[in-house]
């Protein structure tokens, strides 16, 4: 077996997950900035929502090691992914119309 195969096999290099490790605390970093900024509910929600799902793609691929996987794996988990993500979206205005009635 030659070596690039080998490593595609193993799953990266240290450098590839330092620059994740990198951009994770970026994004963290941003949603910290984020929660001290007055910013509408609406749009801090959809922002940080964002963030967190460029988080979680980011470790699902790198860290869990999905990205070099075999496709069929991954086709197999996106369903439950989106279904999450939907769930998410359907239940936040129920959030919302209760932080409403909590304000009034």
């Amino acid at each position: 077996m030659d070596r690039s195969a080998e490593q595609a096999h193993s799953g990266g290099t240290t450098r590839t997950f330092l620059l994740v490790w990198f951009w994770l605390l970026a994004f963290t970093g941003l949603e910290v900035f984020l929660g001290y900024e007055q910013l509408e509910l609406k749009l801090m929600i959809i922002l940080l929502m964002g963030i967190s799902i460029a988080k979680a793609a980011l470790i699902i691929s790198y860290f869990m090691h999905l990205k070099y996987e075999r496709r069929s794996l991954a086709v197999t988990l996106m369903p439950a992914l989106v279904m999450v993500i939907v769930l998410m979206f359907v239940l936040f205005p129920d959030g919302y119309r209760l932080l409403q009635m909590q304000r009034h």
